[in-house]
């Protein structure tokens, strides 16, 4: 077995026996017995005391999280620049000046180099401005994919990508239930999971490194490697010592346009993010020669995918109503081809996006897929604007309702007891932050439901009562069925703030579900009936929340549910917040995208965990908008800029009121 093949079989065993240890550790289960887990694992110590690789998450390895007040910055030895682009085929062949080049992925995530010395990984630096970035090793070493050791021992620097799959970036959003907190793309989220301050976080979102470039491979006693002036070779030597490598091909001018074909008809199957092809030239050295433009080196170029335009016809506007009673717009049209396969949908995400696009059934419209993936509305052609917006629910008959939610306005359902509503309160009650019942999907509770299994909360952890119905259900069996009910078990071990946030009650989000059971002592029966003044004074509630939350528990037949619930539920004690209250009293509004966190909510929790609160709209009370868009004109900066509010930088709050250096 030569070291290629260690390395493969190192990469089969490292999941095989974190899977083995998940099982028996922390599900009661086994999925192989002692002797077959020790034999194997002695086969991994093995192959890694022989090629000197070992992989991120290895199980002979103790991981241990990090976690920082800030990411400090470090300057990078040279600049990284962007690159020229191109979206011609011709014109990325005539670039080749008849020479050979590699083409590869132009992966979409965040950029990484990575520094190991003597074998092991000694630091990771974002891209930052292509001049200076953030440091992250503690992070890079959760990447799922990342050698912790090679088998090189010199001095090696190499650039990549951290992405987040399609696939892993659907199973994190279907652990949000509510759409708007959902991420938006895997870019985003992956861009926020590597900075995050805490690398047990990062581990928790499957971040993969790609790389692309080798920048430097210093042996011990200081001579360089050159791998015979081969971008092909560097590439071999980076696999070699075990890194995922970007997938790339070499390429003349007679190959490269079968060659972009070839990666063109693996868009739609490809699960790892791209936005195009990068090409490169296989002489490193001839690269190296042409220098650079001052703003693109000129050893390489992308290529972008030309958006391909379908016109056609607007058929219907489907109106999809959600539990929080938020009606979601969805244009159906003439079906057309797009990038290979036939599409009919499209989400317009909200009423100031149909009103923008003046939309009308029997509008000619153009259609193209975001990023070759995601159909989208590019242009309406006929502009009627004749769309009307439905004034009653398409589920229930209910009024409508339309609302003012941040900078744009959306449609809601006024009916609480909408039927939609209701397969959606389930949903939100088993998700992540709420019940965390695993196993439930929305359409495994929509059977169940209409089987008569399931009308409130509690029923939920009857289903044992159902096992045979249940595993014979489609797409279930014995097994299937045992998880649901295992898993169900599971979620009774609860904490009151769950309980509480899974009620699915408007506005009473996880944040507001923490601060209402910790200002009411954890006390059931207190919080159950309090009053609307009592809550109101809480600072982060308001009258608004208070009232909702009120009326919530004023209803008799809620009140009868939830006691019902809570008898089923082992309710543990809260842990004593150890976290210093230095922002109490202090109130703070959040907005824009970040880069500590991977999202506002990330943030939120930091500030209300210090006493401090976190509303949605800038007052003479706020002590500071936190937003990294300082020359914004957005509402809230206007806002906060007429009161003589503070406008922060996300770095600027973090050294101010974390005590963090920048």
């Amino acid at each position: 077995m030569d070291v290629a093949d260690k390395i493969k079989r190192i990469r089969e065993l490292v999941p095989l026996l974190s899977r083995a240890s998940q099982a028996y550790y922390a599900e009661d289960r086994e999925i192989m017995s002692n002797l077959e887990y020790d034999r194997l694992y002695d086969e991994l110590v093995r192959l890694e005391n022989e090629t000197g690789f070992v992989l991120a998450g290895s199980p002979t390895r103790e991981v241990g999280y990090e976690a920082v007040d800030f990411l400090p910055k470090e300057q990078h030895a040279s600049p990284m620049l962007s690159l020229d682009k191109t979206k011609s085929r011709e014109e990325l062949r005539d670039w080749l000046m008849g020479k050979e080049g590699v083409l590869s992925w132009k992966l979409d995530g965040l950029t990484v180099v990575l520094t190991y010395q003597g074998g092991v990984l000694s630091k990771a630096v974002t891209r930052g401005n292509g001049e200076v970035g953030e440091v992250i090793t503690a992070n890079a070493r959760t990447f799922i994919n990342l050698p912790a050791a090679i088998p090189f021992r010199g001095n090696l620097v190499l650039r990549g990508e951290a992405i987040i799959s399609y696939s892993d970036f659907e199973k994190i959003n279907a652990r949000i239930p509510e759409e708007g907190e959902k991420y938006k793309n895997p870019r985003n989220l992956c861009s926020g999971s590597v900075r995050q301050l805490d690398s047990k976080v990062t581990a928790e979102r499957s971040v993969a490194f790609h790389a692309f470039s080798l920048v430097e491979a210093v042996e011990e006693d200081g001579t360089e490697l050159t791998f015979g002036n081969s971008r092909m070779k560097e590439f071999e030597f980076l696999e070699n010592q075990g890194f995922t490598v970007v997938e790339h091909f070499l390429v003349t001018e007679d190959t490269i346009l079968q060659t972009i074909e070839t990666f063109e008809k693996r868009i739609e199957t490809y699960d790892v993010p791209s936005d195009g092809l990068v090409l490169t030239y296989e002489d490193v050295q001839f690269g190296k020669s042409l220098g650079r433009t001052a703003k693109f080196p000129r050893h390489s170029i992308a290529f972008k995918w030309a958006d391909e335009l379908r016109e056609t016809t607007l058929v219907e506007m489907e109106w999809s109503p959600s539990r929080t009673g938020l009606i979601n717009p969805v244009a159906i049209f003439e079906p057309v081809e797009l990038e290979g396969t036939t599409v009919s949908r499209a989400s317009v995400h909200n009423v100031s996006v149909v009103r923008a696009l003046r939309l009308g059934i029997g509008d000619k419209i153009t259609v193209y897929k975001a990023n070759m993936i995601i159909p989208q509305i590019a242009e309406n052609l006929t502009g009627s604007n004749t769309l009307e917006i439905p004034m009653t629910c398409p589920v229930c008959g209910a009024p409508t309702q339309i609302r003012q939610t941040g900078e744009a306005q959306a449609l809601y359902c006024t009916n609480e007891k909408c039927p939609a509503k209701e397969i959606k309160s389930f949903v939100l009650f088993v998700s992540r932050d709420a019940m965390n019942v695993d196993g439930l999907s929305e359409a495994t509770l929509e059977k169940l439901v209409d089987l008569g299994f399931v009308k409130e909360f509690a029923d939920l952890f009857h289903l044992s009562e159902h096992r045979e119905q249940i595993a014979s259900m489609e797409g279930f069996g014995e097994k299937s069925c045992q998880n649901l009910l295992d898993g169900i078990e599971k979620a009774r071990q609860t904490s009151l703030p769950r309980v509480i946030y899974s009620l699915g009650i408007a506005n009473i989000g996880l944040a507001n579900a923490k601060l209402l059971c910790k200002k009411l002592n954890y006390d059931l029966d207190r919080m159950m009936d309090a009053k609307q003044e009592e809550l109101s004074a809480i600072d982060g509630i308001g009258d608004v929340i208070a009232g909702a939350y009120v009326d919530y528990m004023s209803d008799p037949e809620n009140r009868e549910k939830l006691l019902r619930l809570m008898r089923e539920l082992k309710v543990e004690k809260p842990a004593e917040n150890q976290q210093a209250q230095t922002l109490e009293g202090l109130s703070f509004v959040v907005t824009g995208s970040l880069v500590h966190y991977a999202s506002r909510n990330d943030l939120k929790d930091e500030i209300e965990a210090r006493g401090g609160k976190v509303t949605g709209s800038v007052t003479g009370k706020t002590e500071c908008l936190i937003n990294n868009d300082l020359t914004s004109n957005s509402t809230k900066n206007q806002k906060a800029k007429e009161l003589g509010v503070k406008i922060l930088s996300e770095e600027e709050f973090l050294a101010k009121y974390f005590g963090a250096a920048t």
